[in-house]
């Protein structure tokens, strides 16, 4: 009250300025009254240093009302405005960068790298031997050369043609028929001329025996020499012979092929009274003979 009745100068900022008592204090205009004239002064109207002053004046009394109506219009100094909004950058730990190096030599360095490396490693084993079952070539051999040579050894093999045996794999077994048998005498004439009217059964006994290392076991020559076994109904000389099978799991006496692959094939066996389809491993044969059923 006592600010409000002491004389009080107000200046604007068209500078115009009035002195007067403050009569009363309203959010959009300040009332004074100067020698019994009231004056609506608007808080826009003053100057800055008006403001400031009424400011201070408000905070020596505090006056709360006061302070609210006068502080939205007091300009803040650009450099507060700087200080206030201004970001303050605070250091962080960062991330050491790894050393310039190798693909290998940075995977080498971590345990998911390591077990990616073990995973290629180990199809690479697994592609040699694949390629070696392929090729007719040993296994240990491609893939000993893909151990110590990965990736490029199992390529080269793959590029080689297949490996067949020194032999021609076409040279058909001579038929027993087709021995001439020389009597020493003719004393044994006789026998001979019972042997020539009895049923030649020679042809049909005969067993033609192929073996590993002698042959190569692969799709082209199970093709080649078995043809008429891929028939489901076979016809002539053949219809009569079965093909044993001899391989590191068991023999196996097969009536037909039903299927083959680059490295195994599949054959149809009677057992317990049932046709059974057995799958064998070109890799796994040690020797197929081609002989009659009955024999």
């Amino acid at each position: 009250m006592a600010l409000s009745a002491a004389p009080l100068t107000i200046e604007c900022t068209d500078g115009l300025k009035f002195t007067g008592e403050i009569i009363q204090k309203t959010p959009a205009y300040l009332q004074l009254r100067a020698e019994g004239v009231y004056t609506n002064l608007s808080w826009g109207r003053m100057s800055q240093d008006t403001l400031k002053q009424l400011q201070t004046m408000a905070a020596n009394s505090n006056d709360k009302k006061l302070a609210a109506f006068v502080e939205p219009y007091i300009e803040i100094p650009e450099e507060e405005v700087i200080k206030k909004t201004q970001v303050e950058i605070k250091p962080v730990s960062r991330l050491e960068r790894p050393e310039k190096g190798s693909l290998l030599g940075a995977l080498a360095k971590s345990p998911v790298g390591l077990v990616c490396l073990l995973l290629l490693y180990a199809a690479n084993l697994y592609g040699a031997y694949e390629i070696s079952v392929v090729r007719a070539y040993a296994p240990a051999l491609v893939c000993g050369l893909a151990a110590v040579a990965p990736v490029i050894a199992p390529v080269i093999f793959l590029c080689l043609p297949t490996k067949l045996p020194a032999h021609a794999e076409e040279e058909e077994v001579a038929p027993a028929e087709a021995v001439a048998i020389a009597l020493p005498s003719a004393a044994h004439a006789d026998a001979a001329a019972v042997a020539s009217a009895a049923p030649d059964h020679t042809s049909a006994a005969a067993v033609q025996s192929f073996k590993r290392g002698q042959f190569t076991f692969n799709r082209r020559f199970i093709e080649t020499k078995f043809s008429t076994f891929f028939q489901a109904v076979r016809r002539g000389s053949d219809k009569d012979t079965v093909l044993v099978v001899k391989s590191g799991r068991g023999e196996y006496v097969a009536n037909r092929i039903t299927r083959i692959a680059a490295s195994d094939l599949h054959l149809e066996v009677l057992k317990g009274g049932a046709t059974q389809e057995v799958q064998v491993a070109f890799s796994d044969i040690q020797e197929i003979q081609l002989k009659p059923r009955d024999a």
